[in-house]
């Protein structure tokens, strides 16, 4: 059974910094590339950044030099190490793991910015 579980979001107040995990099971991990994304109320999900198995990064433009994701393939884990908060990043954040012909999603964990 594939599951992927996020951890570590909640309330910041802005300028913050908070560090999202998700950690994955049932599934061959080292070889997935291992992704977030984020979707406000109302708004589709959009990419937040992905890293592959070879350690390629990639970032949506609002979070360029804010935000940096990495992988631990020993542990299962991939973070998302989330700077200089901003209210517009308030979202609901998933995890998401890719391969050739599949993907799979995370239950997802809220990340409010407020004061």
């Amino acid at each position: 059974q594939v599951q992927l579980v996020e951890s570590g979001g909640g309330l910041v107040q802005p300028g913050g910094s908070l560090r999202l995990s998700c950690g994955a099971s049932g599934i061959a991990f080292d070889i997935a590339t291992m992704g977030w994304y984020r979707q406000a109320p109302g708004k589709e999900r959009d990419l937040v950044a992905t890293v592959t198995s070879g350690g390629r990064v990639q970032y949506g433009d609002s979070v360029k030099g804010r935000f940096f994701v990495s992988r631990d393939n020993a542990k299962k884990t991939v973070y998302l190490q989330m700077n200089s908060l901003k209210p517009e990043d308030t979202a609901v954040y998933y995890c998401n793991a890719s391969f050739p012909t599949r993907y799979y999603w995370g239950q997802g964990t809220q990340v409010t910015v407020s004061s």
